[in-house]
Parts: structure tokens; C-alpha cells; sequence
């Protein structure tokens, strides 16, 4: 006997059409929809794959990521190792795919090799980028008071020096060894991510959850690590990826301008050793170039894609 309670609601098999079955109840798509947005990361997610330039800034930074990885052990060939004559043009010699340099050392083994560093210089960089900033920031915003107006004095004094002059100035005083280059470029750029922090840190400790916490006990260094910091952290982490491109340019500038570890071969340390030769053997600064500004085109539309994910009011539905 059919129960007449039961015809109110519809059955499972009917409710295919309409979405989800929950309970007994049918959800209509959009009502999944909805459900499925309370994910913060599957929506974040969902946003960054239909932009299609930050997909493909996304497959254009594996391919170089997974290059630097492997290509060494496919392409063996030592970057300082004499190979060919000096100034062999490309595809000329099978000792030298990419041609030779202004010494006859192998382009394209550079080109492997190289990457390597400049992409370690970039990501290391931007670390340490981040950890000042951050901890700046964080501090200023927090507590707010005489330590935000030190700590932003601080950061306008840094703001306002010439960001690669002081960086050479770094580099010059110590070894140019490429851990004081990746010293010299994140101690050097980090004002913009402070700033940003602070901004972040200063609007949510005003929040209710925070206040709630406050009143249950928990401290400032509590507050500002479990409470304040997971929440600001989409802004911080589009920031962080952009730094990335801005510190293989500087790495790039540093290297041209002859500070760069001579013993680390590097894109910019190709550009920089080869630039006097450039209408002798044009490859020898091009293809370096090349490489950079795919890397930092990658990553800028990699951080657009970031940024429309993690900003909720650029959402478009």
C-alpha cells in the first residue's frame, strides 16, 4: 500500500534531473552549487580553472619547472665545459644544439643548468621576502600604537632606497656568492608585502572570532598565528607568487651587472657574460632572455589567476 505521507516529496530516481538527493529531499543545481561553494579551496579552485591564461601560465611553469628537473640528467653536459668553437651559431654542430658562446661553451647546457639556479634564487628569495614582511606587518598591524608607527617608519625608509642600488651594495660588501644574492634581493623587497600584511592583519583582528578568542584566553602570539594569519593568508600568498618574478628579474639584473656566483651558472649570469657579443652571437643573450621572460610571464599569470581565485569580489558566477 503506497503511503500517502511519501507523495509529497519526490523519489530519488525523479530527482536525478533536479540534482543531489540529501536526506530524502531533492536539491535543485543550483542549491548544489551553493553547498559545494561553502569549500573555500574547491571554490577557489573552481574560479582558477576558467581562467584560462592562469592555466596556461600554470602548464608553461611545469614544463620549465620539470625541464630544470630533469633536463640535467637527459642533456649531461657540463655548462662551463668547452664544447665547440666560439661563436657557433645554432643548430650548426651536434656538440651544440643552441650554439656557442663568446668562450664556445654550450648555449643550451646553460640553458638547462641555468635554470636551476635562477629558479632557486627566485623561490628562495621570495621566502625570505615574505618572512620579513609578514613579521612586520603582522606586528604593526596587531598591535597597532608606537610599534606600528616604528615598524612603518622602518618600512618607508627601505621603500624609498633604490631597491636594486642597495641590493649591489649588499652584493658588493660580501662574496657574490649566490646565497648572498638571494640574501640581498628578499632583504630588499619586502616593504610592499609589510604593508600588505598589516592591512590584513589590522582589518581581522577587529573580527568576532577574534574577540571571541581574545575573551577565551588566547594570547597575542596565539591570535596572530592560529587566528589572524590562516585567514590573511590568500592575499599574502598571491603577493608571494608575484615576488617570485620580480626576484628572477632581479637576480637577472644583478648577474648582467656582473654580481652574480661566477661558479653557478645562471640565465642573467649568460646575458650578463655575453653581452658584449651580442651581434656576434645573438643566441648566446636571446635564448637566456627568452627563458626568463616565459618564467616570469608564467608566474605573473599564475598570481592573476591567484588573485581572482582568492578574492571573492572578482567572482563572477
Amino acid at each position: 500500500m503506497n503511503d500517502p505521507d511519501r507523495e509529497d516529496f519526490p523519489s530519488s530516481r525523479s530527482a536525478g534531473s533536479e540534482g543531489r538527493v540529501d536526506g530524502g529531499f531533492a536539491l535543485s543545481q543550483a542549491q548544489v552549487e551553493a553547498i559545494e561553494v561553502l569549500s573555500p579551496s574547491r571554490e577557489a579552485w573552481r574560479v582558477f580553472k576558467r581562467n584560462k591564461a592562469a592555466l596556461l601560465g600554470l602548464a608553461l611553469l611545469a614544463v620549465i619547472v620539470l625541464t630544470m628537473i630533469v633536463g640535467p640528467t637527459l642533456y649531461p653536459v657540463d655548462p662551463f665545459a668547452i664544447v665547440a668553437p666560439p661563436f657557433t651559431p645554432p643548430f650548426v654542430l651536434p656538440s651544440a644544439e643552441l650554439g656557442s658562446d663568446y668562450l664556445g661553451r654550450d648555449v643550451l647546457a646553460g640553458m638547462v643548468v641555468g635554470g636551476r639556479g635562477t629558479i632557486v634564487v627566485g623561490l628562495s628569495a621570495a621566502l625570505i621576502t615574505v618572512l620579513i614582511g609578514v613579521t612586520i606587518g603582522a606586528l604593526a598591524g596587531f598591535f597597532g600604537g608606537l610599534a606600528d608607527e616604528l615598524l612603518m617608519r622602518l618600512t618607508e625608509f627601505f621603500q624609498v632606497l633604490p631597491s636594486l642600488m642597495l641590493a649591489m651594495v649588499l652584493v658588493t660588501l660580501y662574496s657574490p656568492s649566490l646565497l648572498v644574492v638571494t640574501i640581498a634581493i628578499g632583504s630588499v623587497s619586502w616593504p610592499a608585502t609589510a604593508r600588505l600584511a598589516r592591512a590584513e592583519f589590522m582589518r581581522l583582528r577587529k573580527l568576532e572570532y577574534v574577540s571571541a578568542a581574545r575573551t577565551m584566553g588566547a594570547g597575542s602570539v596565539r591570535l596572530m598565528l592560529r587566528e589572524i594569519l590562516p585567514n590573511a593568508m590568500p592575499p599574502l600568498i598571491v603577493s608571494a607568487t608575484l615576488i617570485v618574478g620580480v626576484a628572477i628579474l632581479f637576480e637577472a639584473g644583478l648577474s648582467y651587472l656582473g654580481l652574480s656566483d661566477p661558479n653557478v651558472m645562471t640565465w642573467g649570469q649568460m646575458i650578463g657574460n655575453n653581452r658584449q657579443y651580442i651581434l656576434d652571437a645573438w643566441w648566446a643573450v636571446t635564448f637566456p632572455g627568452i627563458a626568463i621572460f616565459l618564467t616570469v610571464l608564467a608566474v605573473s599569470l599564475v598570481g592573476d589567476g591567484l588573485n581572482d581565485a582568492f578574492n571573492p569580489k572578482l567572482h563572477q558566477r
